[in-house]
């Protein structure tokens, strides 16, 4: 417990906490608990029934009245919010406390995934206001945080054409770490344990000496489950004993995760292949707590994308479960994590789309005489480097510390180098009219001298 004098912390969540949990509501939660060992730690959420945990307070949030948060941060010294948030509480834009803006999830690139199968007019102007929106956080917050130094460089270039890296910020921290920092999803400091057998023996179509293939998250519309059933298609045909769970097709909180259309062409083609039931089996979100036995019980964790710049700068959390767990996993390329896959020899790595190759992939682990036991030093160096108090350990600083921006502290209007750019560019448009003129009359005069 901190101390009655020790930073008061407001930390909003816009994913729903409770038994049930999705990636960002398990961030908030996590967060708040490392940081309430040296804080005093509020989080506001939407909840799922009543919620008493050790060290940190809860006040439930319904998200429809920006309103509603204006109490908690009149008592607050500094606020985390993710940045998705200042589109219901605009107000944390202009708040006279240090806003960390958690922007661990890169809207900007996964929007344009998520989008894409509406209308183009829908596209543009979800587009126009995710991009407006996420230039106001980047222009506003004090502290950002990112999961993955590709990220970073991500956030770095969009907020140097905001005007954001500047002589104040640069004086402040030639590094820039003080205005955005990494801040990945991290890993239980404690394994996971398993406590009953959830799948083998127990479901209907899995024997007990079957190989279990594990979705770890929701069925996505920015994912590709399409080409890992084709692959199970193919890889059935070879041996029977392979089963492909999806344990949570569809987020917890549908108010404000509605279903995706992937998920209905995910069963859509099980369906089609004569798969589902059999050896694809679609389940329903877990409980937090139920989460260790099902990443014990697998065999492979699986995890695929089609190639595009959303899985370059995407986090993928449900790899991080595997790494957890110590689960070999095959995944598609392209994003920060398959790399360390493959760096590490955590699993196989395949091309996005690639059905064929995909196949080969889980059948060659699942040949491997040990795939979990032979890599399990690998697994265990990787973890402990990835646990919540290393990976919040930037954040934690900070709000032992909280602190305004530099350049926001400065009173410095990051909107006015963009109109001095423009200004600038008008002058030089006119100055260039105007040698243009004076070359044209120096060369009338000399026609005439002749």
């Amino acid at each position: 417990m901190a101390p009655s004098d020790a930073t008061a912390v407001l930390i909003l969540s816009m994913d729903s906490i409770g038994a049930r949990m999705a990636g960002p509501g398990i961030r908030c939660w996590e967060l708040a608990r490392v940081l309430s060992t040296t804080c005093r730690v509020t989080l506001a959420a939407p909840t799922q029934g009543d919620l008493s945990p050790a060290g940190w307070r809860v006040v439930p949030l319904t998200l429809s009245a920006a309103s509603e948060i204006d109490p908690l941060l009149a008592d607050a010294d500094v606020v985390v919010a993710p940045s998705f948030l200042l589109a219901d509480y605009p107000q944390l834009a202009a708040v006279d406390i240090p806003w960390v803006a958690d922007a661990y999830v890169p809207a900007s690139s996964e929007t344009l995934a998520s989008n894409q199968l509406a209308d183009l007019p829908t596209r543009l102007a979800r587009h126009n206001a995710d991009t407006a929106l996420l230039n106001r956080v980047l222009a506003s917050a004090d502290f950002v945080l990112c999961a993955s130094e590709r990220q970073r460089d991500l956030y770095l270039g969009l907020m140097a054409s905001l005007g954001r890296l500047n002589p104040y910020t640069y004086d402040d921290d030639p590094t820039l770490r003080r205005l955005i920092d990494v801040v990945p999803f991290g890993l239980p400091s404690e394994p996971p344990v398993r406590t009953r057998p959830v799948l083998k023996g127990v479901h209907p179509a899995v024997a007990p000496e079957d190989k279990v293939l594990l979705w770890g998250g929701g069925i996505w519309d920015w994912f590709d489950p399409l080409t890992l059933i084709e692959a199970v298609d193919r890889v059935v045909r070879q041996r029977d004993d392979v089963r492909l769970f999806f344990p949570g097709p569809r987020a917890p909180f549908r108010r404000r995760v509605p279903t995706m259309a992937m998920h209905q062409r995910a069963v859509d083609l099980s369906d089609r292949l004569g798969l589902t039931d059999r050896y694809v089996i679609f389940g329903e979100w877990l409980p937090v707590e139920e989460r260790a036995n099902y990443l014990l019980e697998a065999d492979i964790g699986v995890s695929t994308h089609p190639a595009g710049i959303e899985a370059r700068y995407a986090f993928r959390t449900r790899l991080l479960d595997y790494l957890w767990a110590g689960l070999p996993m095959v995944v598609s390329e392209g994003d920060a994590l398959a790399d360390l896959v493959r760096e590490r020899d955590l699993g196989l790595v395949v091309p996005p789309g690639d059905a064929c190759a995909l196949a080969d992939a889980l059948l060659s682990l699942l040949l491997e005489d040990d795939p979990r036991g032979s890599r399990r030093a690998q697994f265990e160096a990787v973890a402990a480097s990835l646990t919540w108090e290393r990976c919040a350990a930037p954040l934690v600083a900070f709000c032992q510390q909280p602190r305004r921006a530099a350049d926001r502290l400065a009173g410095y209007d990051v909107g006015a180098p963009l109109e001095q750019l423009t200004a600038y560019y008008e002058g030089w448009r006119v100055m260039r009219a105007f040698k243009a003129l004076k070359g044209w009359q120096e060369r009338l005069l000399g026609v005439f001298r002749r």
